[in-house]
């Protein structure tokens, strides 16, 4: 099917549509005249961004903010609680790493 150029992303509520429905992405590739990979890579990324807001994660947008940016408390705080919780996931990760070199050590007659 011929298509006149539109992004992608034009197609969002659409292509979001048809996989509720069960379609495949070769499947709404085919109705929508996109390739398998292009509605492959869409999906992942939409997902990628879903995870990202379900987390608190801020979404920056690519490029240089105007001069008239201003950010809002909200994303301030999303953005530190991602931080506090990325610090504490690499604290946990580090005690683990901590405990097993402990108990190789003691295993192995070394102190």
């Amino acid at each position: 099917m011929a298509r006149s150029y539109r992004h992608i992303s034009e197609y969002e509520e659409e292509i979001l549509r048809l996989k509720a429905e069960g379609k495949t992405n070769r499947e709404i590739g085919d109705r929508l005249g996109f390739s398998y990979e292009q509605i492959h890579n869409f999906i992942s990324r939409y997902n990628e961004k879903q995870r990202k807001i379900a987390a608190g994660i801020v979404i920056k947008k690519k490029g240089r903010p105007p001069k008239d940016y201003q950010v809002s408390a909200e994303d301030k705080v999303a953005q530190l609680r991602y931080i506090i919780n990325r610090k504490d996931a690499k604290i946990k990760s580090l005690k683990m790493e901590n405990e097993l070199m402990r108990d190789f050590l003691s295993l192995t007659g070394r102190k």
